[in-house]
């Protein structure tokens, strides 16, 4: 099983993670995302940055790290570095193929020195393929997966921001390919390579709907299924004020609900599941919840077993009472952002506050506590 000492420094971490160290070469996007989440679990995370970066204190994907300004392209450096990831158990770089190993810090030449090292490695494309070597960003990468082609309304596709890519089918699947080398690795004493591609993890998220698709309850094109804003029970819809409500009452007694809430006594509604009566069905919905405020609605509806939210801004989410109660958003620094997720029973998450460190002190810390 995975198990750690205490991180030998004056301040004790807490999480599941305390007393794992993970160098990070500092980079944009899923990368510092990951390790936003493996410091807040506890891990020591040491981000190596270029000279004269000026990271701010007050990031939040950059939260809970210790910082290093170096230059990668000076070999006394780089000595330095393989000194450093000699005691590490994890490495993550988000560079394209090729980088670190021009570096002379390669998997090769790390895991030899430290041959139980989970080296982790991000990019959109992955490290083999035709396109490995191409610039790219989170859009081009779902796109290639059939995801991006699956969202929006039916006359284009629309980026549902960078989450499915960048977030969804990179950190996250990052996160998981390392800690799972890290609980491997603490069986076999072996480390290994970790190859994360957003194009890989966003096609991973469709499971479910090539599961749909084999069952003949999917077709292709937007606004055609029950998930994808096609059916009147699960969709956005606007209200008088201008802002909008979400519903997702899929099961029959939930359907029923929304029915009794709403006062859609019409016969018409009774054709739930018939995908021919939707748009007609959709546009009687159109109605009737202009008919109210939002706030009008939330009345009526939230807490219910209909599957209703209010559809809330980043500013408004926060002031939400569930999300209020149970501390869903923090203030840090006087920014508003996120708490750590997910929560733990006995092994809390916290947001520790960054630091600058010097890489030859840290060294000798870390060879220390071995």
């Amino acid at each position: 099983m995975l198990d750690k000492t205490a991180p030998h420094n004056q301040t004790r971490a807490t999480g599941p993670l305390a007393g794992f160290r993970i160098v990070e070469f500092a980079g944009i996007g899923p990368g510092p995302f990951a390790c936003m989440l493996l410091a807040d679990m506890g891990a020591e995370v040491v981000t190596l940055d270029r000279v004269g970066a000026r990271k701010t204190m007050k990031s939040v994907a950059g939260r809970g790290r210790k910082v290093i300004e170096l230059d990668l392209k000076d070999k006394a450096v780089i000595a330095e570095v393989l000194e450093l990831l000699a005691g590490a158990d994890a490495l993550i770089e988000g560079f394209r193929p090729g980088v670190m190993e021009r570096l002379g810090l390669g998997p090769d030449v790390v895991l030899a020195r430290n041959p139980k090292l989970v080296y982790g490695r991000m990019t959109g494309w992955g490290q083999e393929g035709p396109l490995a070597h191409a610039a790219g960003h989170d859009i081009n990468y779902i796109s290639i997966t059939g995801a991006l082609a699956a969202i929006g309304p039916k006359e284009r596709p629309v980026p549902p921001l960078n989450l499915v890519g960048d977030f969804g089918g990179g950190a996250l699947y990052l996160v998981v390919g390392v800690l799972a080398a890290l609980l491997e690795a603490s069986k076999s004493g072996k480390g290994q390579v970790v190859d994360t591609a957003m194009c890989d993890g966003a096609a991973s998220l469709l499971a479910m709907f090539f599961d749909l698709t084999a069952m003949g309850r999917w077709t292709e094109g937007r606004e055609r299924n029950f998930l994808d804003g096609g059916a009147h029970f699960y969709g956005v819809y606007e209200c008088a004020c201008g802002n909008f409500i979400s519903i997702g009452s899929i099961e029959p007694q939930f359907y029923a609900l929304l029915r009794q809430h709403a006062d859609l006594s019409d016969p018409a509604f009774e054709a739930q599941m018939d995908p021919r009566a939707w748009p007609a069905l959709k546009e009687k919905l159109v109605a009737v919840f202009k008919s109210k405020t939002r706030e009008q609605w939330c009345a009526i509806m939230e807490g219910t077993d209909i599957c209703f939210a209010p559809v809330l801004t980043m500013s408004e989410a926060p002031k939400h009472a569930h999300m209020a109660a149970r501390g869903v958003f923090v203030e840090r620094h006087g920014v508003t952002q996120p708490a750590p997720a997910p929560r733990f029973s006995r092994t809390p998450s916290t947001i520790r506050e960054p630091e600058v460190a010097e890489i030859g002190a840290l060294v000798n810390t870390w060879k220390a506590g071995r």
